[in-house]
């Protein structure tokens, strides 16, 4: 039986060779160290280990490496190093790794992202029969960007993350109307605007409506994953091998195995993605991922005894939300005591206060480990934006009781190809991600949506016509327009809506 390898010395060139001449090739899935990649036609019909079709949000022990002794022949330390030019330099000179076998009869899909894009991918897959297992890095949750944080015993909660959203599209409105109908969203009927330094406010309107988490944006992440019953969650785990061989994906975290897969979707990105794309086997894929540009956010959450003097209008309440204009450390700022628990008429008011992206990439230093120094001058920074923005002298805010800074170093993108989702048939690999089609909760649900269906449709043809299933490999990248926090569509500017009306006036 033949396998195709591919050389290391000579780039983007395959050898075809009978596998009985080569008796040092175990007849056994590989030891993970093993230099090089195999196409195979081989393909086992076994699902991934460990995964009895049960949901499971906690570790759990993970498969046995398929090997008498995982640790001969360590592979030695990759002498191009870490950084992200090394990386791009290593990705775009990696052979291709190309699957010639028959796709399996139970296919089972390893998902690197526990997000919107990685869960919504995982719902539509089991719409369409497929097992798939969720890997995530979250330590309190999945759902990424869709974070809500909850410090007790104050009982103070903030969205540090996605702060609301809008809806456009059909399929997502399903999603939404599932979460209407559990209570778990609903529309926000606070004002929000555009807020310019000095304190000049100006209301946005009502159309289209805003949704919000009832309880915060986390929760949807677990209502998602609770309408499945064929979708096994690994967290916190940080995938950071990926090994093709026999028609399989053996995915590793730190040289033990995580489990095989008969495909394999990226919903991360940054430098993370990065890393595990650059040595993949997966150039068109990693180059895709390369064109990607992201911005940086400083997140500050904060907690005032006394409320916040924001500007009212005559006709309305003090806003709950506003865009900051014209503010260097300040592009966002929000009420989620007003917000999330609108019941309360006094206590503390807990703010989420964004910063715009060149205050962010100013400001940059390593998000797992920000310097005490930082988190000062970045919070001292941002209050006074906040009194700026206000129209208040400095130092006049009382300092918060509680505060928290945090990095969101590949925040959002300000590029993108403009596509639901990217797959290589070859590879038997794909992306999904709300940067494929912008930078909303939306647009991450359905390159999901998007992805899952892609992926069912190859399955079903046997794998046999892999040409006709490639996807966005080839994709131009296009400029992003929107807020510093995101894209919300339908949603206009005033800056839009005073362009409208002139407009109108004129014809």
């Amino acid at each position: 039986m033949a396998a195709f390898i591919a050389s290391t010395k000579t780039p983007q060139t395959m050898i075809c060779i009978s596998l009985p001449q080569l008796p040092f090739l175990p007849n056994r899935s590989p030891n993970p160290t093993i230099p090089f990649y195999i196409h195979s036609s081989l393909t086992h019909n076994s699902s991934n280990a460990d995964n009895n079709n049960k949901i499971s949000t906690k570790p759990h022990k993970k498969p046995k490496p398929p090997m008498n002794n995982p640790s001969r022949n360590p592979r030695k330390k990759p002498s191009y190093g870490t950084s992200r030019r090394s990386a791009i330099k290593k990705s775009f000179s990696q052979e291709q790794v190309v699957f010639t076998g028959p796709v399996s009869n139970d296919p089972v899909v390893g998902i690197i992202g526990g997000g919107m894009s990685g869960l919504a991918c995982a719902l539509y897959l089991e719409k369409r029969g497929i097992k798939s297992t969720v890997f995530d890095t979250g330590l309190r949750g999945l759902g990424g960007r869709m974070g809500t944080r909850k410090i007790h015993p104050e009982g103070l909660i903030f969205d540090h993350a996605a702060q609301f959203f809008t809806v456009t599209d059909p399929k997502f409105a399903e999603m939404v109307d599932d979460w209407s109908k559990k209570g778990l969203v609903r529309q926000w009927q606070g004002t929000i605007g555009e807020l310019e330094a000095g304190g000049q406010f100006a209301p946005l309107p009502t159309s289209p409506p805003r949704y919000i988490g009832v309880n915060g944006m986390r929760p949807l992440a677990d209502s998602i994953l609770s309408q499945t019953s064929m979708v096994d969650v690994v967290r916190p785990c940080w995938v950071s091998t990926l090994e093709p061989y026999n028609g399989k994906w053996y995915l590793s975290e730190k040289g033990e195995r995580c489990g095989q897969f008969d495909a394999i979707i990226i919903a991360h990105n940054g430098k993370c993605a990065n890393k595990l794309l650059a040595s993949s086997g997966l150039p068109l894929i990693a180059r895709q991922m390369k064109r990607l540009d992201l911005s940086s956010i400083w997140a500050l959450l904060a907690a005032f005894e006394d409320p916040l003097p924001v500007p009212s209008l005559e006709s309305a309440f003090p806003f709950e939300g506003a865009f900051v204009k014209g503010i260097d450390s300040l592009s966002w700022m929000a009420n989620n005591t007003k917000k999330l628990v609108s019941s309360q008429d006094s206590g503390p008011e807990c703010w989420t206060f964004f910063s715009t992206a060149t205050f962010a990439k100013q400001n940059k230093v390593p998000q797992e480990s920000i310097p005490a120094a930082t988190a000062e001058k970045v919070t001292k920074a941002m209050l006074e934006g906040v009194e700026n923005a206000l129209g208040l002298q400095t130092s006049s805010i009382k300092k918060p009781f509680y505060s928290r800074v945090q990095l969101w170093g590949a925040a959002l993108p300000t590029n993108s190809p403009g596509i639901p989702c990217i797959f290589d048939p070859q590879g038997r690999a794909g992306i999904c991600g709300d940067w494929l089609l912008g930078s909303s909760l939306e647009a991450a649900a359905l390159s999901g949506m998007a992805l899952a269906n892609h992926i069912a449709d190859y399955f079903q043809s046997g794998g046999t016509c892999p040409d006709e299933f490639a996807v966005g490999l080839h994709n131009e990248f296009h400029p992003l327009q929107g807020h510093d926090i995101g894209q919300f569509p339908g949603l206009a500017s005033q800056g839009q809506l005073d362009e409208c009306h002139a407009v109108q006036l004129t014809t």
